[in-house]
């Protein structure tokens, strides 16, 4: 089924396409397929929620052409059908209620003449809306959701609901349970019958009940049921040669269903009446909710839901945008975006929803767009990654090169965005970049950028990493992970790995440093080297020598507790270096790990860093988290960098920063900053690549920057958002080499 502006959420667009299923298993056998939708639909639940209705007709066939569906009262549309089987709609509108649904689409006699199809005529009896949610067996309605033990079977009744055709000529209802998680379950039953010319099969048993199996639903996560059932009284199929396969439905119920957890999560708070919002043509509007959750942050596995005219939208596209609290973004308005919107939130508690808000599009804006951030020029090694930005206040994106516009495909993506990646990248893609960004009242283009593709041994990577934070006791140390390794590489890699506390009051004057810094090297739990003063043992010339080396600030009191370690053959792996106080004291430290591969030995199976973390406690002040890094070489090098606390929540880390606010320095200019990183495609599509855990709520405060960066040395620095002496709490900061 085709995604369009005004489709449901994803989870229910795979409900519904998986409705085809007996109609394709039909088509192998026909000279044509069609398929038509009557089409409402109404939330239920226990509490007073306002219907949905989603679109009234709908329909897909075989062949191409053109043609008209005429209506009971005479009137008619023209519909068109493609050849690729794919769903298109069919007079496509939205309505704030079922009356004026049924206003414009009443019951009746409908036909439907495509152009070298048969001529279909059906007629249409009065819808009935259910009167209560369904009943169940093993399970509650509470605060607008059902509410199921996962570890028992649970059964849904809906005979209140059932619908079948008089006679069953066009009789079809189907239920399917799918996550709205990060799970993926997709349970369905389904009976129909399917008109083959004259004859009529039944192709299962008609229910009015469903039994959700024992052990199928996860504990904690939501799920959407939905529920469709027709009520087509009669098919005129005289008018059908050969085998022609019809599926009708007419009304589409869903609701909420939550897998009861152990542990009791607080059912979502909407405070206060959703705000009417005014955008401008081509410009773009904000709902804000206002979400609580009766906790100091957002449980795990939160749903949104938003709703135009009482349609699910498909969020966080380039036209629907879903941010932190579950705020709404739409851009590019146009005259069809006015309406109502509504927001439904679910968590493992329940289910809130706001007040319907209305949107009016005003006048388009007298000034073309204006470009808040420019993209600027980049040189890269042959086969990594490039990373274009830019910002504009309204209009539609379009990336050129060289004046040519770009599409998606061959190693590009979001010609048509905010973030331009070239993946791969050879000497093809070099040339002048630039952004054209437009709204009613004109074009503005960004500033030109120039790509070179280098061919280099020495490319552009990770060769040192740090961590700043204050080391406390037990599972507050300072634990600094990181990967050595790389596709395409093998061998071993020399590293150095420093622990330093007096050091930095001695050569900075770092305040309150910890006074007897323990290193502990860990692959897994195993210890693979540790060191409590860096000058014992007759290390002493060895990490004088390798601090030159790398660049390191010299430890030069041998006497010091500093610590270090200089492992000459690293095999590839996952490592934490992780820092305590030796005698149980405490204090700021400074974690450091260093590539060590002598200068200009590095080719291209050289392993590197690829990947740096660390998670500590966050505070204020001088206390909050800062990491640095340096990229050396002789090309600039893509890097994805994240801040998680919230996400951090699926592993069970108690305490977690519930806002952090991630900014990224070179020098004391901060080149870019984020607070919530809204869903985005390009964020997670990187995520994904380079194996970082996914983020599954994109209204989540986690942070995260995507950037491209010459070789120098650079800090990471993540606080909470708000500042305040109560806005501390744990936090985990990453930064990945992005291939």
């Amino acid at each position: 089924m085709g995604i369009t502006r005004r489709n449901l959420g994803s989870f229910i667009i795979a409900a519904l396409a998986a409705a085809f299923s007996l109609g394709d298993t039909a088509k192998a056998s026909s000279s044509a397929y069609g398929i038509f939708e009557v089409e409402s639909s109404i939330q239920t639940s226990s509490t007073a929620i306002a219907p949905f209705t989603s679109l009234p007709f709908l329909f897909s066939i075989q062949g191409s052409g053109q043609g008209t569906l005429t209506l009971p009262n005479g009137t008619s549309a023209a519909v068109a059908v493609n050849s690729t089987f794919q769903s298109s709609d069919l007079l496509d509108s939205a309505f704030a209620s079922q009356s004026s649904l049924q206003a414009a689409y009443p019951s009746g006699t409908y036909k439907l003449n495509i152009t070298g199809e048969p001529s279909l005529t059906y007629t249409v009896g009065t819808p009935t809306y259910p009167a209560s949610a369904p009943q169940v067996t093993n399970g509650t309605w509470q605060n607008g959701v059902l509410v199921v033990d996962p570890t028992t079977a649970a059964t849904l009744n809906f005979s209140t609901f059932k619908e079948y055709a008089s006679g069953g000529i066009a009789g079809h209802m189907s239920v399917q349970i799918n996550s709205a998680g990060p799970d993926s379950v997709n349970l369905k039953q389904e009976y129909a019958t399917i008109n083959a010319g004259s004859g009529t099969t039944t192709s299962a048993t008609p229910f009015t009940s469903y039994t959700i199996p024992a052990g199928t639903l996860t504990a904690g996560l939501p799920y959407v049921a939905n529920l469709r059932y027709d009520t087509v009284s009669s098919v005129d199929t005289t008018s059908i040669s050969g085998a022609l396969s019809v599926l009708l439905f007419d009304q589409n119920s869903y609701f909420f269903i939550v897998a009861k957890s152990a542990t009791a999560v607080a059912a979502p708070v909407v405070s206060g009446t959703l705000a009417n919002q005014t955008g401008p043509l081509g410009g773009s509007a904000t709902f804000n909710p206002g979400v609580t959750f009766g906790t100091s942050q957002e449980p795990n596995n939160t749903s949104w839901f938003w709703a135009y005219q009482g349609q699910f939208l498909q969020l966080n596209g380039s036209k629907y945008q879903l941010g932190p609290g579950g705020t709404l973004t739409i851009t590019n308005l146009t005259a069809a975006d006015a309406g109502t919107y509504q927001l439904f939130v679910v968590t493992g508690g329940g289910m809130a929803s706001s007040t319907a808000a209305t949107l009016t599009i005003g006048a388009a804006s007298s000034n073309p767009p204006s470009i808040s951030v420019q993209p600027y020029s980049e040189s890269v090694a042959a086969g990594s990654t490039a990373v274009f930005h830019c910002v504009a206040d309204s209009g539609t994106y379009l990336w050129r090169l060289n004046g040519n516009a770009l599409s998606d495909g061959n190693g590009i993506s979001g010609a048509t965005s905010k973030t331009l990646i070239i993946s791969g990248a050879s000497v093809s893609n070099a040339g002048n970049y630039a952004c054209a960004v437009t709204n009613p009242a004109g074009t503005t283009t960004s500033n030109t950028a120039s790509l070179n593709v280098s061919s280099t041994n020495d490319p552009g990577r990770l060769v040192n990493i740090s961590c700043r934070a204050g080391v406390g006791t037990g599972a507050n140390i300072l634990i600094v992970g990181f990967v050595s390794g790389g596709t395409g590489t093998s061998g071993t890699q020399p590293v150095l790995i420093r622990g330093t506390g007096p050091a930095l009051l001695a050569s900075f004057g770092v305040p309150g440093t910890l006074p007897d810094p323990a290193l502990s090297l860990y692959q897994g739990t195993n210890v693979v080297a540790s060191n409590t003063g860096w000058g014992s043992g007759g290390n002493a010339s060895t990490i004088t020598a390798e601090d030159t080396a790398v660049g390191a600030f010299t430890l030069t009191n041998t006497a010091s507790k500093d610590s270090a370690l200089y492992i000459q053959n690293l095999a590839t792996n996952s490592y934490t270096a992780q820092i305590a106080g030796a005698s149980g004291d405490t204090g700021v430290a400074l974690a450091e790990v260093y590539d060590a591969t002598p200068t200009g030995t590095y080719t291209s199976a050289s392993p590197r860093i690829i990947n740096i973390s660390a998670r500590v406690q966050v505070g204020t002040g001088g206390n909050i988290l800062i990491a640095g890094f340096v990229i050396g070489g002789s090309t600039s090098k893509t890097v994805l960098i994240r801040a998680s606390g919230p996400a951090l929540g699926v592993f069970g880390v108690p305490g977690t920063l519930a806002d952090p606010q991630l900014t990224l320095y070179s020098g004391s200019t901060a080149l870019a900053s984020n607070s919530g990183w809204g869903g985005g495609t390009a964020i997670s599509n990187t995520a994904a690549a380079v194996g970082a855990f996914a983020w599954s709520n994109p209204s989540s405060l986690d942070s995260a920057l995507l950037v491209t960066l010459p070789p120098g040395g650079y800090t990471v620095q993540v606080a909470g958002a708000a500042g305040t002496a109560t806005d501390t709490g744990v936090a985990l900061v990453e930064v990945y080499d992005v291939p």
